[in-house]
């Protein structure tokens, strides 16, 4: 039987600052540039794989503390920082997964009818380590 996670356990810190208390969303996607090795006698494409990239969005509910989403992520546009996840909470033997991170932007959103929302586009720096805790 497959074994299921709780989403709400989820632990994200950015630049040493655990913002977990202000997201709702996190989606990490990892990929390898694709090379083509194709040589003569080959009757199709032949493929190796390259450097590895990648890109996290985060988001969530906007929060005016100084520790909120505001103060702590916009700053850091246009710098690398480090960044942790923890899909399934903090414990001994969970999984975390490391690296760094480039902040491309922060955007806040305020529907007219819905509470004031913020995102922000991270892409990956180098390696990203899996582990455990």
């Amino acid at each position: 039987m497959a074994t299921t996670t709780l989403g709400a356990d989820a632990v994200f810190m950015l630049d040493g600052d655990d913002l977990s208390d202000f997201i709702d969303t996190v989606t990490i996607t990892e990929s390898a540039d694709s090379l083509d090795v194709t040589t003569f006698g080959n009757g199709g494409h032949r493929k190796r794989g390259g450097l590895t990239d990648g890109t996290i969005a985060i988001g969530g509910v906007y929060d005016t503390t100084s520790s909120g989403p505001h103060d702590v992520i916009k700053p850091l546009i246009g710098t690398v920082v480090a960044f942790v996840w923890r899909p399934e909470g903090t414990g001994s033997g969970l999984p975390t997964v490391t690296g760094n991170v480039l902040v491309q932007n922060y955007v806040e959103s305020s529907p007219v009818a819905e509470i004031v929302r913020w995102t922000a586009a991270l892409e990956i720096d180098g390696d990203v380590t899996d582990g455990n805790q």
